[in-house]
């Protein structure tokens, strides 16, 4: 039972969380700059999951294995990206099936798929590889060059070429059950942190609720610093931008940027 299960059969509101597990020897030797973690972080917000954690593995099959049992068990929903393509370094799929402890089979789902989007001839058994899925698991649609990612319960294996990625997550929004969203508002100011940090450990204090982050900038010749508010009740948030806009007055602060003219973050 995920923490999501738990939470809903004592009857209260889910927090429901997620990690993604970023595979690739190219994400950490830096040869390729990962575009996955914000556009999945996003989605994942505006559907009520939180993004609780971020792992990056190598090309390692039992890295892979324990990123994968370990996170399972301790967040509702995993993500991967990377490693299910036709080479022999894309080792993600057999990987998870040996963290559930399932075997590796060619899904005749997903050979129709690769049968309908390759001309005869040109669907190698390098590109069949692609069709092989960890028994149980279900595919996750790839609408642009067909070869499926898969889910197997709680985890969603899908591809790290980020145009692929993204149409996989945009599929799978019927899949996640979220809770709910989570609402930001920013507020800019002219005023170091060193100079907020106390009032703002006092609105931390008094919300609770509310996620509060501050990150400085140096702009104009003049350092100063984004505050963000996080929450899911809007009222709330209101409450805390209003007392978090007296801290900045009380301290003389310059709004920033359109701060100045809109009033709000």
């Amino acid at each position: 039972m995920t923490a999501l299960d738990e939470d809903r059969a004592g009857g209260k509101g889910a927090v429901v969380t997620a990690c993604l597990v970023i595979i690739g020897n190219e994400i950490l030797s830096g040869r390729t700059k990962d575009a996955n973690l914000p556009y999945l972080a996003k989605a994942l917000n505006e559907w009520g999951v939180r993004l609780r954690e971020v792992r990056v593995v190598p090309d390692v099959e039992d890295t892979i294995i324990e990123a994968v049992n370990a996170c399972r068990q301790g967040f509702d929903y995993v993500f991967t990206s990377g490693g299910i393509g036709p080479t022999h370094d894309d080792i993600t799929a057999a990987a998870v099936a040996k963290a559930f402890g399932v075997a590796l089979a060619r899904n005749p789902e997903a050979v129709a798929l690769l049968e309908g989007h390759y001309a005869p001839g040109d669907l190698t058994e390098a590109r069949l590889k692609m069709a092989d899925i960890p028994a149980g698991a279900s595919l996750v649609d790839n609408p642009v060059s067909r070869a499926p990612g898969f889910q197997i319960e709680n985890v969603f294996v899908l591809a790290g070429v980020p145009t692929i990625f993204q149409a996989m997550v945009e599929g799978l929004r019927h899949r996640v059950a979220g809770g709910e969203p989570m609402l930001s508002r920013t507020v800019s100011c002219f005023l170091a942190e060193g100079q907020i940090a106390p009032g703002l450990a006092a609105l931390q204090e008094r919300f609770g609720e509310i996620e509060i982050g501050s990150y400085p900038f140096f702009r104009l010749r003049k350092f100063g610093v984004s505050v963000v508010l996080r929450g899911t009740d809007e009222a709330v948030i209101g409450q805390a931008e209003a007392a978090l806009r007296a801290v900045i007055a009380e301290l003389d602060g310059e709004l920033a940027g359109d701060e100045a003219a809109a009033g709000r973050g």
